[in-house]
């Protein structure tokens, strides 16, 4: 009962709606069990004794009793069916948020598919048992209790003997819940993994059908679905051998209310209606105990759907967690001194001893083969990561010293792998300022040489993007990324490889709105193309996480046997081959 103590912050606030739905719950129970009362006084007294002319009372007392109890019985699920719907807003909304907040190392690992199971699958079951199963729990005990009370009434020996194999029942149900849910916890997690291949498959369609893998994807896809299907039938198994035997129990307990209250009857102890009444009683005990398998299937379902719930929510939010606001505007000076950074203690550090000045309105270029530690120092600026030894400074104020969100607020940052929402380019575009004008976001977009292709799509800036910018190329989406970190207004740019999927044309304008845009900020710009960071104050050579050359782009071609002076030779090369073809 932990993991439902733990979420009982999201369900207490509405327990009166829990009691009423009880309350009603209650009144059915109770409506219930009049029924075999009357049939016991129609029997005994109307048949039986010969007062005929009760039998339409009674009838129609059977009537009022059934009307009763569909509206208490609509009452109690309605009210039910909120408590349970209410409960689960506030976790998958406590869950949404958590997700936004969680650091971006969390993500390195965590499947897409798991994180979309637990938010729907999980959360559901939880929603079933409290709507559901946790009524169905308190309807048991209320229905054996009114039921066993009125069976004492008529005759305690008979009752006494029928109760007899009640402990032998719960000792079945208790082994079959210790099995169960071990049982359904794995079906939780092949279906994340199921949910995670399906996810993966739909958003690498592009790749699967380029490398002709659709034969290799479903066989993949089988593995998990195989997987999938045999936790779900050991669980049908366990079903199958545990429940008929809770049913044999359950049978036992008619066979003995048979042979001793038909021996109770005939001595005179028991009178014909009070027999057939505690027929009717005994499927009141019996049944609700053979359906405690169900409940426990919902509650074993719903508790490993918590624990799977509780992982992500008690995962530590640091240092991305929410904090409180902040407006100050940096200056935007930044200063590296001996930092080490590594991802973790498996590898090697992803960067040794980086120390560089960059003070407000320089430019600082980041080259350097694909594993070199370029896209760590930003990462490390923008705290996705936390460097194990050295200082980081902004403004002469170490990193930590800022809430996060202001120090990303300052930061406007140009991913390599654009990534755009299902959603209007006008919102895409001031995505990082909801507040941007209709103008500043047109003059963003004319900077970023966007507004040419925007102003001729369909409904121009009103055009709703499919998935992660599907319908534009490589290069329409990049620009609109640049023009989305020029109407943030920072104080510091950061441009990772940003013109990486366009042409040479088109980044040569690119680069030319770039110079005033970068005027009076601090500029990195990550490249692999020299001609992306040859205007930079200051470029910095990385190797295996070091840095092994800096300087202007003139000072470093001097180094004819530099890593720098190579890459200019091979890049000088290829667009020499380039022009002699064409």
């Amino acid at each position: 009962m932990d993991t439902f103590k733990r979420l009982s912050q999201f369900f207490l606030p509405d327990k009166l709606l829990f009691i009423w739905s009880l309350v009603a719950l209650t009144a059915v129970t109770g409506l219930t069990v009049l029924y075999p009362i009357i049939l016991q006084y129609t029997i005994d007294t109307a048949v039986v004794g010969g007062q005929y002319d009760l039998i339409p009372y009674l009838a129609l007392g059977f009537i009022g009793i059934m009307l009763l109890k569909g509206g208490a019985v609509y009452i109690h699920q309605y009210l039910g069916d909120m408590f349970g719907v209410k409960a689960v807003y506030r976790l998958r909304k406590s869950l949404y948020k958590k997700l936004q907040f969680l650091p971006f190392r969390y993500y390195d690992n965590a499947k897409t598919g798991d994180l979309m199971s637990r938010l729907t699958a999980d959360v559901e079951a939880f929603r079933f048992f409290l709507s559901f199963g946790c009524a169905q729990l308190v309807n048991l005990v209320l229905l054996i209790g009114f039921s066993m009370a009125i069976m004492f009434y008529y005759s305690v020996p008979l009752t006494l003997a029928t109760m007899a194999m009640v402990p032998l029942l719960v000792f079945v149900v208790i082994r079959f819940d210790k099995r169960v849910h071990p049982a359904f916890r794995s079906i939780r997690k092949s279906l994340a993994r199921l949910n995670t291949k399906v996810q993966e498959n739909v958003s690498g369609m592009q790749t699967v059908k380029a490398l002709s893998q659709e034969d290799e994807e479903i066989y993949r896809f089988s593995g998990k679905n195989d997987d999938y299907r045999d936790n779900h039938l050991h669980v049908a198994k366990i079903w199958g051998t545990y429940f008929p035997l809770m049913e044999l129990v359950g049978n036992l307990a008619a066979v003995i209310l048979l042979a001793f209250g038909g021996y109770l009857t005939i001595t005179g102890s028991l009178t014909p209606g009070e027999l057939v009444a505690f027929f009717s009683l005994i499927a009141y005990i019996t049944g609700p105990i053979m359906g405690l398998g169900f409940i426990i299937n919902t509650f074993s379902q719903s508790k490993a759907s918590g624990e799977r719930l509780l992982e992500v929510l008690d995962e530590d939010e640091r240092p991305d967690g929410e904090e409180e606001e902040q407006s100050s505007r940096l200056v935007g000076e930044v200063s590296f001194r001996q930092v080490t950074a590594q991802y973790d203690s498996k590898h090697k550090p992803a960067i040794k001893d980086i120390s560089f000045e960059a003070t407000k309105g320089k430019t600082i270029g980041l080259v350097g083969a694909t594993g070199s530690g370029k896209s760590t120092i930003i990462q490390l600026l923008l705290r996705f990561y936390e460097r194990q030894s050295g200082e980081i400074l902004i403004d002469g104020r170490p990193l930590e010293n800022y809430t996060v969100k202001e120090l990303r607020r300052n930061i406007g940052v140009v991913l390599q792998q654009t990534f755009l929402f299902s959603s209007t380019i006008r919102d895409n575009l001031s995505y990082g300022n909801p507040d941007a004008s209709m103008e500043e976001i047109v003059d963003a977009a004319k900077r970023a040489d966007a507004h040419e292709f925007i102003s001729k799509l369909p409904k121009g800036y009103d055009t709703v993007l499919g998935e992660r910018g599907l319908g534009l190329s490589g290069g329409q989406k990049q620009r609109i990324a640049i023009a989305r970190a020029i109407i943030m207004d920072p104080s510091i740019l950061i441009l990772d490889d940003a013109t990486s999927a366009v042409d040479m044309q088109t980044e040569i304008k690119i680069q030319q709105a770039f110079r005033e845009v970068m005027k009076g900020r601090t500029t990195f710009i990550i490249a692999h193309r020299i001609s992306s960071v040859k205007h930079a104050d200051e470029i910095l050579v990385l190797d295996e996480g070091e840095i092994v050359e800096r300087g202007t782009h003139h000072e470093l071609l001097e180094h004819r046997a530099g890593i720098y002076r190579r890459i200019y030779d091979i890049q000088n090369q290829d667009q020499q081959h380039v022009l002699q073809r064409a």
